[in-house]
C-alpha cells in the first residue's frame, strides 16, 4: 500500500536526466491504469494521451524546433538544443490532452482539473516503477498552430502537458516546499 512517506519522497527528475530505458509497454499501461483513476465529475473520462518513443522523438523535436523558427526568427542555438533535447534526451514523453468540448453539466475547467491531476498521479506511478519523469509546458503547450499542426489536437482540446519518462541518471534532489501551515485558514462563516 502506497504511504504518504512514498508520496512525500516525489520530485521531478529533470528532462535532461532521462534516459534510457523507458517503461515498457506494459509498465506504461501499468502507470496509466494508475493515472486514471482520477476524480471525474460525471465520469466524462476528459483525456486523453498521445505515446511519443523511438523515432518519433526526434520527428517531434524538429517540428518543434521549425515552430520556434518561425515564431521567433532569432532563437538562440540554446534555445533550440534545450527544446530539441526536450524531446529527444528523454525515451519516452507522453502528451496529456484534456478534452474541452461542449458539456452543459460540468464545467470546462473542471474537466480540465481532472486532466491535470492524471498529470500528478503519472508522475507518482513513475516514480513508483522506478522512473523519473517531469512534466512540462512552456509556449508549446499554448500554441495553436503547433497543438493542431502537428500534435493533431481539435479545437477542443488543449494540452495539459507532456510528462518526461526515463531513467534517472541523478537522484533528483530534493527543493523547498511551502509550509501546510502558513497555508491554512480557518472559514469562520463570519
Amino acid at each position: 500500500m502506497l504511504t504518504l512517506t512514498a508520496l512525500d519522497q516525489r520530485r521531478s527528475t529533470p528532462t535532461r536526466q532521462l534516459a534510457a530505458p523507458g517503461p515498457s509497454h506494459d509498465q506504461l499501461l501499468r502507470m496509466l491504469r494508475t493515472a486514471v483513476r482520477v476524480p471525474d465529475h460525471g465520469k466524462r473520462v476528459p483525456f486523453r494521451f498521445l505515446r511519443i518513443a523511438d523515432q518519433a522523438r526526434t520527428a517531434l523535436a524538429d517540428a518543434a524546433v521549425a515552430r520556434l523558427r518561425a515564431r521567433e526568427p532569432d532563437a538562440s542555438a540554446a534555445q533550440i538544443e534545450k527544446l530539441r533535447s526536450r524531446f529527444t534526451q528523454p525515451p519516452l514523453t507522453l502528451a496529456v490532452i484534456a478534452q474541452q468540448g461542449p458539456d452543459e453539466s460540468i464545467p470546462a475547467e473542471e474537466r480540465f482539473a481532472t486532466a491535470a491531476c492524471v498529470c500528478l498521479l503519472l508522475l507518482q506511478a513513475a516514480q513508483a516503477e522506478g522512473f523519473g519523469a517531469q512534466w512540462l509546458t512552456g509556449w508549446l503547450a499554448y500554441d495553436r498552430p503547433f497543438l493542431e499542426g502537428v500534435l493533431g489536437l481539435t479545437s477542443d482540446e488543449r494540452l495539459v502537458g507532456t510528462i518526461a519518462i526515463g531513467t534517472p541518471q541523478v537522484q533528483a534532489p530534493e527543493r523547498e516546499r511551502p509550509d501546510p501551515a502558513a497555508l491554512l485558514q480557518d472559514w469562520t462563516g463570519a
